[in-house]
């Protein structure tokens, strides 16, 4: 007697892309089909009922363009939901556009559905109040976005995020929704199983979390005229003895009136903002140079090569080391067949 598949509804919204939403599709599809069909040889038993579904369920265009027709509406209540992504600027406000899709998520809630996001869709949950209180994680370029939400305590280091008693599963960005998948796999089914779609779609645990990818600095001028000027200096001028001194002078500000400033206007304290700039600069010289660790140090300013090893470990998630090893030899790769 053929077992019983799980329902998995997978959310469409316009602010969601083709890659992630049909990716998500394609490997619970797979889940106790595809081996068993093409290197077992046996009678295939999907483990689940993959669904598309909209509010509405009327076609729609989605974000990269494309227009899909949705398998349904948002009705009744799966075993998983999905929440693949929320395209949309990180400052954009949320309230009062996913009415529906978060009201329907309450009631997924209360019915004890796992609610599952891919990328920025942990954010529709936050929204939603379903995090107070909760761990989570989110793409690196939605991390602030999400802890601005109350009680919301942010991994941005973590690819995968189970929270809320394990009802409540986040993946990082980018194809971390990869990992969302086999984990959901394993969850519902075995990690054998998992580890069966894994080889079918030659997937890589992203076990180094999404740090390593992240642009650690912030890159839009803010509105603050001083501190804007402040912003275009340090650009070219990180590599600087006493940096922050030098744009406290420039700024022509008293100190606590400067630092004030400059955390409002960018989220981070001067000191810190010349980190990620230095950061971002290191990241760029090891990936494309052969220089040692101590002079990539020296590059950007860091006279102390030491501490600048314990800084990079502890704001990209690897050693100068590892890093350079992992992006360096995949940007060679690439220039190569370019």
């Amino acid at each position: 007697m053929p077992r019983k598949r799980l329902r998995v509804d997978l959310l469409a919204l316009p602010e969601v892309t083709a890659s992630v939403l049909y990716g998500l599709y394609d490997l619970f599809s797979s889940a106790g089909r595809d081996w068993a069909a093409f290197v077992e040889g046996s009678p295939p038993e999907p483990l689940f009922d993959v669904r598309v579904v909209a509010g509405g369920g009327a076609p729609l265009r989605i974000a990269n363009g494309i227009r899909i027709t949705p398998d349904g509406d948002l009705d009744g209540t799966p075993d998983l939901l999905c929440v693949p992504e929320v395209m949309l600027a990180p400052d954009t406000p949320l309230a009062g556009r996913y009415d529906a899709e978060i009201a329907w998520l309450h009631r997924c809630r209360k019915a004890d559905t796992i609610l599952a996001t891919a990328c920025s869709g942990a954010v529709l949950l936050a929204e939603a109040g379903l995090l107070k209180g909760n761990d989570a994680t989110t793409h690196w370029l939605y991390c602030d976005t999400l802890a601005a939400y109350p009680d919301v305590r942010v991994h941005p280091q973590q690819a995968l995020v189970e929270t809320d008693g394990g009802r409540i599963v986040m993946a990082g960005g980018g194809t971390s929704w990869h990992d969302l998948a086999l984990f959901l796999v394993a969850r519902f089914s075995n990690v054998d199983e998992a580890m069966r779609l894994a080889r079918l779609y030659l997937i890589d645990w992203h076990d180094v979390g999404q740090q390593p990818f992240a642009v650690l600095a912030r890159s839009r001028q803010v509105e603050d005229a001083v501190i804007a000027r402040c912003q275009t200096w340090i650009a070219e001028h990180y590599r600087t003895p006493s940096p922050v001194s030098a744009m406290l002078r420039l700024s022509g500000l008293p100190e606590r009136s400067f630092a004030r400033r400059f955390k409002l206007a960018t989220g981070l304290s001067p000191m810190e903002y010349v980190h990620t700039l230095r950061l971002e600069e290191s990241k760029q010289i090891l990936e494309t140079s052969t220089l040692p660790v101590e002079i990539v140090a020296l590059e950007v300013g860091y006279e102390d090569a030491s501490f600048f090893g314990r800084l990079f470990r502890r704001k990209v998630g690897l050693t100068p080391a590892r890093y350079r090893r992992r992006f360096g030899g995949l940007r060679a790769a690439l220039e190569v067949r370019a």
